[in-house]
């Protein structure tokens, strides 16, 4: 007789540790390659098997396919790649999926403790940061291993368990095994769990080659609840790569279901051994690889096509009347990944800089001439500034300095310091320029010809200061951070230059002339400071040799919370 409760409190606990341990696991590699995987599929080509190729590298790199989708929606929605692109990378990440099976073949309960003993001891006992994620995937690496061995301990006595054979009876029936795969799938959340235990039985010789290869397919299918749920509420770029894995997975499922048999002695012939219990774990990870590779090979040349269907099962949704500023890239999913995490920030930030470079575009001929309605219009557009600049705030708040390296720091606190800039920008011009504007009407104020000419010129050149400062801000551009800073001399000239105007108008024989004096001296030390503010901005940029050093950004610099939007640098906006 089997002792239900001591076999099935293995079994799950076994389970337990393999799942924990694949967590720690691709944790610890989602840091320590964030950056590296950025990089790379920053890199892409227009070319879709490059794509595909770039897709698996990155997924078997990380561990997880959703993570590199997470990554193509972003990329997508920030217009750098086409959906055609992103699908063949989709494809590419379904091989790179399969890796896990490739290493899960391996027999290596022997060294599965030493594994979480030298990887515990590396993540306890480490400094650096990224030494102690080193040592965090080798223990979980070595917690899947050993959760393999416990499932397999505990599953010997089911080969005697007849309710047990009675359910691998029927798993011979390929409909059925496709169903629990895919159901068992969508309900652990983990592809790589379902292939990992149907390995263990098929060692244990519990289940048929076909049967486990029927039901790895149907884990293929399962894996797409978790895409699925992840874009609930996300935007429509997110839901179209969703339905891409789905489709993709579900078709290539659908064109393999009759060819189980064939596959199952194509992978006997070329991986075959004396054992068949030994060698029908390396069986099933083969099959697995071949299945998803030979999919992409079949559906890589129809990319265009299935970027159309997806287009047109989710299409764009009209927009009614104007819609508030949301934040686009901030994805929560990704704050476990710093570095993916702080490459979204950046990216909403340059949104963020957009927004106030047309703000600061709209309020000088609203100061200068404008009525009191076109006032408070743009005093109204900053308010959306200041709700976005709250979200990314937020965002970065919640990334965690504590799980950063030290360059991921000095972002961190750059971006932050980015972030207040742009937002002081806003407060400036609704603070300082609405109010100058207001008074100028209510004092009557008329700007001559001489000095508007003198003031538009400024606002000019400080035009181009600010929209350089989203270049350098939202692309880390040196180029872009140099000519702002190169960009002083030339404003301190201008603004010299109005103060001697200012002054020889002083005595005209004109109404409201200290009125009008005090104003457009008021406008010129506001247009000066929002210079300042883009000069900040571009010298969190490291500027290579031929061009001024930034400063560097110490991590200790302490960082404003989300009541503190300001930098503590920052002097309060002075009113007119």
């Amino acid at each position: 007789m089997i002792d239900h409760y001591i076999l099935w409190t293995e079994l799950f606990g076994g389970l337990a540790l393999f799942l924990f341990g694949m967590d720690l696991l691709t944790r610890a590699l989602k840091v320590v390659a964030g950056d590296r995987m950025k990089d790379i599929l920053a890199r892409l080509t227009s070319n879709r098997f490059v794509g595909a190729l770039t897709g698996a590298v990155v997924t078997a790199i990380v561990n997880s396919s959703s993570v590199t989708t997470v990554i193509m929606v972003g990329f997508v929605s920030a217009g750098l790649l086409s959906m055609a692109q992103c699908v063949g990378v989709i494809m590419g990440a379904n091989i790179g999926s399969t890796m896990t099976a490739q290493i899960l073949a391996f027999k290596v309960s022997a060294i599965a403790l030493p594994m979480v003993t030298v990887g515990f001891l590396v993540w306890f006992l480490a400094k650096g940061k990224k030494i102690k994620q080193y040592g965090a995937a080798l223990l979980g690496l070595g917690l899947v291993f050993y959760g393999m061995h416990v499932m397999s301990g505990a599953m010997r006595p089911l080969r005697e368990y007849k309710p047990f054979l009675d359910l691998m009876v029927k798993m011979d029936t390929r409909i059925f095994a496709v169903i629990i795969g895919a159901v068992f799938t969508a309900i652990i959340q983990s592809s790589a769990a379902t292939t990992g235990i149907v390995i263990i039985m098929a060692r244990e010789n519990l289940l048929s080659l076909e049967a486990a290869i029927a039901i790895a397919l149907g884990a293929n299918i399962g894996t797409c609840a978790t895409a699925g749920l992840a874009v609930i509420g996300k935007p429509r770029e997110a839901v179209r790569a969703a339905v891409v894995h789905v489709l993709f997975n579900v078709a290539g499922v659908a064109i393999w279901f009759a060819f189980v048999p064939q596959l199952a002695d194509l992978v006997r012939a070329f991986t075959g051994g004396a054992d068949a219990a030994a060698a029908a774990p390396r069986q099933i990870a083969n099959a697995h690889t071949l299945f998803n590779i030979v999919n992409t090979f079949i559906f890589i040349g129809f990319t265009g096509q299935i970027t159309r269907l997806v287009e047109r099962i989710v299409p764009d949704k009209p927009l009614d009347g104007p819609q508030p500023i949301k934040p686009k890239y901030l994805d929560e999913s990704l704050l476990r990944t710093p570095a993916l995490a702080l490459a979204r920030a950046r990216m909403e930030i340059g949104r963020l800089g957009e927004l106030a470079t047309k703000i600061y575009q709209s309020s000088m001929p609203a100061a200068l001439s404008g009525t009191l309605e076109e006032l408070d219009e743009v005093a109204a557009k900053d308010v959306a500034l200041d709700d976005l600049h709250a979200a990314i705030i937020d965002y970065l708040r919640n990334i965690g300095i504590d799980s950063l390296t030290r360059e991921q720091a000095q972002e961190f606190v750059a971006l932050m310091k980015i972030a207040n800039a742009f937002e002081s920008i806003g407060d400036v011009i609704e603070t300082d320029i609405v109010n100058i504007g207001v008074h100028r009407i209510e004092e009557d104020v008329t700007i001559s010809e001489a000095t508007l000419k003198l003031i538009n010129e400024f606002h000019s050149v400080v035009m181009c200061a600010v929209e350089d400062s989203v270049e350098a801000a939202s692309e880390e551009d040196e180029d872009a951070a140099r000519r702002i800073i190169e960009m002083h001399g030339q404003v301190s000239r201008l603004a010299d230059e109005a103060g001697v105007h200012g002054a020889k108008r002083l005595v005209a024989d004109e109404p409201n002339r200290l009125a009008a004096y005090t104003r457009e001296m008021e406008l010129i030390e506001r247009i000066k400071r929002i210079y300042y503010f883009a000069k900040r901005i571009a010298e969190t940029v490291e500027i290579g040799p031929g061009g001024r050093p930034s400063r560097l950004i110490a991590p200790s610099e302490r960082w404003p919370t989300l009541s503190q939007h300001r930098m503590p640098t920052d002097p309060p906006p002075s009113k007119s």
